[in-house]
């Protein structure tokens, strides 16, 4: 059976006009996100490190004794979130908890010496994919393009 031709007035879209989409910010900072973490998914992959993963534990090699609370305003993440994000890579031996030497209640964080080996590579690997990502920008270029999204998201 023959499917029945349309009528000469209905629209088809030759060229896709993404003009609008491309006016907004939300778009564009989205569009670039994803292109950086597929890439970064990939590379990250032999350390077993999904971005969130990497931002908790560069903080805590970046910060030792950080608690879990400074964590969450840092990454805007929420506190359940975290308890199993922190877990997880405890239980892989990257950090360890430690009491607070000022607050009684609270628990520091700490990298150990397998977190440590493994963030200087992952760290690497990182500035590497970065650079790649990035590869089409001059270096003026990429740090303005930093300075601006920070302008979006910091209050300072």
């Amino acid at each position: 059976m023959r499917s029945a031709k349309p009528p000469a007035d209905v629209p088809s879209v030759e060229t896709v006009d993404t003009t609008f989409l491309e006016s907004l910010l939300g778009y564009n900072a989205r569009r670039a996100a994803l292109a950086v973490i597929e890439v970064f998914l990939e590379r990250m992959a032999v350390y077993r490190l999904r971005p969130v993963d990497f931002s908790v534990l560069s903080l805590v090699v970046h910060n030792a004794g950080i608690t879990s609370r400074q964590l969450c305003s840092a990454l805007g993440i929420l506190p359940p979130n975290l308890v199993s994000l922190v877990a997880a890579l405890e239980k892989r031996g990257l950090i360890e908890r430690m009491p607070h030497p000022r607050d009684g209640r609270a628990t520091g964080l700490h990298v150990t010496p397998a977190g440590m080996k493994l963030m200087r590579q992952a760290e690497r690997t990182a500035a590497e994919l970065e650079a790649d990502v990035a590869r089409r920008l001059t270096t003026s270029e990429q740090r303005t393009l930093l300075r601006l999204l920070r302008k979006v998201y910091r209050d300072d």
